[in-house]
């Protein structure tokens, strides 16, 4: 549904910065009513990658084909079958409800019975019923969100784009909207891209893609990706972590790394980690300040997969910038 062959993108240089690379030779397909988010840490290209989709920007180089047509050379057919939910509110704050919604229709050439009958299907799962008069400044950021979703749903689109939709919400509202979001994505077997680096958004969908420097560096199934790191991982925080990295790897043999202010022991399978870790605090516990076992996560896999590009200490930087 959505086929991305060999796309570049280089910002040029200006006065004072080199000419940049967002984007390096990217190929990504996502098949027919599947769900797919897009991860990557700041810079990584998700931005320039959203901004191509939606027809925002061009590429310097590749083809993007969505349901089947040319998004460059066909521009205006590609809208025809998407929707987009940009992470900036795109509703007039100072209108109603029922005024966003008939602004967009009529941009789509809704009216008359169409109109009503669209709108109607398109608020049937939110909390709008009762508040189609009320001013979007006076809402709850669900609430808004569910109007910006509505809003796009009216159009029926084949393939919905939405990035980081669930920015500034807070937990019960964020888990409401996703729940609508994946419910409305099976019952109208639409298409489904989403960037977010909120890894529990994660764990439900079909295929997570990560991207780091303008690459594609993993893209499978939540349950594959986590397999990449076996199915247990030791995790220590000592007293000085690289320390105790350097002393693991020299006279236990161990290929652990450091993430921020962890140790990590990767790639064990059931039942090897508990044994390691008694021989870890036989010889080395008056170093060590915690110990744990436990299972990958997304974010795990996230750490794993994006940190063999640069240095540990270059990661705890980036994962702080990002708010991890």
């Amino acid at each position: 549904m959505i086929t991305i062959e060999n796309l570049t993108h280089i910002y040029p240089a200006g006065r004072k910065t080199a000419s940049r690379t967002a984007l390096a030779d990217l190929s990504l397909h996502v098949r027919e009513g599947e769900f797919v988010i897009l991860s990557g840490p700041n810079g990584s290209g998700k931005s320039t990658l959203f901004r191509i989709l939606c027809g925002l920007a061009l590429p310097s180089a590749g083809t993007v084909r969505i349901a089947g047509i040319d998004l460059f050379a066909e521009p205006a057919k590609v809208r025809g079958v998407v929707g987009v939910v940009f992470q900036s509110p795109a509703v007039d704050k100072h209108l109603s409800v029922a005024e966003n919604l008939a602004i967009h229709g009529d941009l789509y050439g809704l009216s008359g019975a169409d109109f009503i009958r669209r709108r109607d299907a398109a608020l049937a799962w939110t909390d709008l019923a009762e508040r189609l008069e009320q001013k979007v400044d006076t809402l709850s950021g669900g609430l808004a969100r569910q109007v910006e979703l509505a809003k796009v749903l009216m159009t029926d689109p084949k393939v919905l784009l939405l990035d980081e939709p669930t920015t500034g919400l807070d937990p019960v509202s964020r888990r409401n909207f996703l729940g609508a979001l994946h419910r409305l994505q099976k019952e109208r077997g639409m298409t489904v891209l989403m960037t977010s680096h909120v890894f529990a958004e994660a764990d439900d969908v079909d295929r997570v893609a990560i991207l780091r420097e303008g690459k594609l560096l993993a893209y499978d199934t939540p349950t594959a990706l986590k397999a990449m790191i076996g199915t247990e991982m030791v995790v220590l925080q000592a007293k000085d972590t690289e320390g105790l990295a350097a002393r693991l790897r020299a006279e236990m043999g161990l290929a652990v790394r450091c993430i921020g202010d962890e140790v990590r022991l990767e790639e064990t399978e059931n039942g090897e980690s508990l044994p390691l870790l008694e021989k870890i605090l036989d010889r080395y516990r008056p170093d060590v300040l915690s110990i744990s076992i436990k299972q990958p996560g997304l974010e795990d896999v996230f750490v794993h997969v994006t940190s063999k590009a640069v240095p540990d200490h270059a990661l705890a930087l980036d994962l702080r910038r990002t708010g991890r």
